[in-house]
C-alpha cells in the first residue's frame, strides 16, 4: 500500500548554466509542491502504514527549514538548483529516515514536475 504526504514550500533560484537570454537564468521564485510516497503494509496495532505525523517530523525538521523561503543556490550541493537536482538532493537527505521510501514528486506548478525513485 502506498501512502503519501504533500508539502508546499516557496524558494527562489537562478539557473546559472543556462544561456544568458533564458528567463530562468535570472533570479525567480516558485511555489513548490513536494510529495513523499511510502510503501508498506498496515501495522496491525496502529492501523497505519506510517503515521503522517512521523513524515511531518522528518520533512519539517530536515528539509523545509533548509529550503523554504531560501535562495536555493546558496545551499551546499545546489549551485545549479534545477528541479532535477533539487529532488535528488531531497532524496539523499531523507532516504535513510523512511523505511519503505518509494518515490518523491516535486512540482513547480500544476503542469510540470519530477518523479524520483532513488535511481
Amino acid at each position: 500500500m502506498l501512502v503519501y504526504r504533500r508539502f508546499r514550500f516557496h524558494s527562489a533560484r537562478f539557473l546559472p548554466n543556462l544561456e544568458d537570454n533564458h528567463i530562468c537564468k535570472q533570479t525567480h521564485g516558485h511555489t513548490f509542491n513536494l510529495t513523499i510516497y511510502i510503501d508498506g503494509n498496515i501495522n496491525p496495532k496502529t492501523g497505519f502504514v506510517i503515521d503522517f505525523f512521523d513524515i511531518d517530523k522528518i520533512i519539517k525538521s530536515k528539509i523545509l527549514p533548509l529550503i523554504d523561503h531560501k535562495l536555493l543556490n546558496e545551499i551546499e550541493g545546489l549551485d545549479n538548483p534545477t528541479s532535477e537536482h533539487l529532488i535528488k538532493w531531497i532524496w539523499n537527505k531523507i532516504e535513510n529516515d523512511f523505511k519503505g521510501l518509494y518515490e518523491i514528486k516535486l512540482s513547480e506548478d500544476h503542469g510540470t514536475g519530477i518523479i524520483y525513485k532513488g535511481e
